[in-house]
């Protein structure tokens, strides 16, 4: 007997671990100066394997442990819900394309993911920390992680999807 809600579980459990050592580890040199990291591909391939429940549950809680983990606890309460937000959006869209081949959903899933992850952080920290304007300076930093995270992330569920047995399983 095969029980989906403990594999599940276990699964999101992998991907909160997996989610918080990509944003802490992984890191890549971004053109606009300091560094990308592949916290944002996991958020995506999370939501797209997962699917939005327990993507946001793995992508939240893990991204917001890097935060705290990395001593940025002022920006983990945000983290958690912006990663949340983002692979619930991604994994809506690619589970309303009723099919996990559509690269058309995959890629506007990833898309308006990381828009949230634009907005809201800008948001953020323009009222919450209080930088008002200043936030905007943030911005480009946040779109090359951005469009790292939702190129990464759809590569990644399309080539993962190849392998007989993540099809199967997810």
């Amino acid at each position: 007997m095969k029980n989906d809600k403990i594999q599940k579980l276990v699964w999101a459990g992998l991907f909160t671990a997996l989610a918080t050592v990509a944003t802490m580890i992984v890191r890549v040199p971004s053109p606009l100066g300091g560094y990308v990291n592949a916290g944002d591909a996991v958020v995506i391939l999370s939501a797209f394997l997962l699917g939005p429940a327990w993507g946001a549950v793995a992508a939240g809680l893990g991204s917001a442990l890097a935060d705290i983990l990395a001593a940025y606890v002022v920006y983990a309460p945000a983290t958690l819900i912006i990663k949340a937000l983002m692979a619930l959006t991604a994994g809506a869209i690619l589970q309303s394309a009723k099919k996990k081949n559509a690269l058309s959903s995959a890629v506007l899933g990833s898309l308006l993911a990381e828009v949230i992850m634009i907005t809201l952080y800008f948001a953020y920290e323009a009222t919450i920390l209080g930088y008002g304007w200043a936030a905007v300076a943030n911005i480009p930093a946040n779109c090359a992680q951005g469009v790292f995270g939702a190129v990464a992330g759809t590569a990644l569920f399309y080539a993962l999807m190849r392998i007989p047995y993540v099809k199967k399983t997810f």
